[in-house]
């Protein structure tokens, strides 16, 4: 990738071109705006409410274990006017949901010649846009893990080493037999609400519909949002966009009515809003539930900073430091979570 010109743009509105031009230049600093504009990241609707609703972990192995109960430990039955009943018996009902945290580091390096160039004449000072950058990097790492890492060595060579993401977590035993230590095979309980080769032609209300009464009857429990790709998010978008219009009030323009607005940030369907994110991908809608979704934190490692130390043992003038994340999603109920996969004839963006 080439850099762009640094020469001076000459010749254009107030600045004169050739030898006056060149003049100019030479005496005349630039007026720079003194802030960084960043051009590489986007937002993520699911990163934002894993980290909202964000909890803290500490050390030990299995750094975070979950109870889950899978089975009744009691049993019902009828009685007569003598109230008999059987002898009950002891069952297991309970089992131990594992998970390891995983280690996301950032390194910032700090060159001694930068900062001797930079102090007193800096713009922009370079270190400040590498810390801003350490964060923006880190998130978006772990919102593309977020949608693509099942675990499973076959993803890739580190695969187990990075954060689990939706495909682990909302899965049938269809692409991941096991979570958290639990087969899902062995305990069925385990599984979440899957349905993979739907199709197109599709992108209707009353599609949506159909999955989000499935996964309620099947838990009691309504997802608190659904997430998509903008293409089939647009897609669904169509199915409500014939509905939309202008309340006109007398005395108001259409221009300050709040109410005349057109399209959606969130397509509502049952109480569930459903998000475009742009990491997610096209032909996927994921239905998930807060309460039994978040990212743990570990205490000590919740995007903490190392601060700076030198890099003269390696025999060079300058710092190093690094930004921590300690942390893994944890899915501590997958049948209240549903995933739709493989739809096709979305709008292509």
């Amino acid at each position: 990738m080439t850099s762009p010109t640094l020469n001076p743009v000459l010749g254009s509105g107030i600045v004169p071109s050739g030898n006056i031009g060149d003049e100019l230049s030479y005496l005349t600093r630039r007026a720079f705006i003194p802030r960084m504009i960043v051009q590489i990241y986007k937002s993520s609707p699911l990163i934002s409410a894993l980290l909202a609703n964000a909890q803290m972990a500490g050390g030990g192995v299995s750094s975070v274990t979950v109870p889950v109960q899978g089975q009744s430990y009691v049993t019902s039955s009828w009685s007569d006017f003598s109230g008999s009943f059987s002898q009950p018996t002891v069952t297991q009902g309970a089992y131990n949901a594992q998970f390891d945290l995983k280690l996301l580091v950032t390194p910032i390096p700090f060159l001694g010649m930068e900062g001797f160039i930079q102090v007193d004449h800096s713009v922009v000072p370079i270190i400040d846009a590498r810390m801003n950058d350490a964060t923006y990097q880190a998130i978006d790492t772990l919102a593309t893990a977020l949608y693509n890492n099942t675990g499973l060595t076959s993803y890739a060579a580190n695969a187990s080493q990075q954060l689990l993401g939706l495909p682990a977590a909302v899965d049938d035993s269809t692409n991941v037999t096991s979570y958290g230590g639990l087969s899902r095979s062995t305990y069925t309980w385990w599984k979440a609400q899957y349905t993979g080769s739907i199709g197109g032609g599709m992108f209707t209300r009353d599609f949506l519909l159909t999955y989000i009464n499935q996964l309620v009857k099947a838990t009691g429990e309504a997802p608190t949002f659904a997430v998509c790709g903008f293409g089939t998010w647009t897609s669904f978008a169509t199915d409500f966009t014939d509905q939309e219009r202008y309340n006109y009030t007398v005395g108001n323009s259409p221009g300050k009515n709040a109410q005349a607005s057109a399209h959606f940030r969130a397509l509502e369907v049952a109480g569930v809003p459903l998000y475009a994110d742009p990491y997610c991908p096209e032909g996927t809608v994921y239905f998930l539930n807060t309460r039994y979704l978040a990212l743990y934190l570990h205490k000590m490692g919740a995007f903490a900073f190392t601060g700076f130390e030198s890099t003269l043992p390696n025999f060079q003038l300058g710092s190093i430091a690094a930004m921590v994340c300690v942390l893994e999603m944890v899915c501590t109920k997958p049948k209240c979570q549903s995933q739709l996969t493989g739809m096709t004839g979305y709008v292509n963006i």
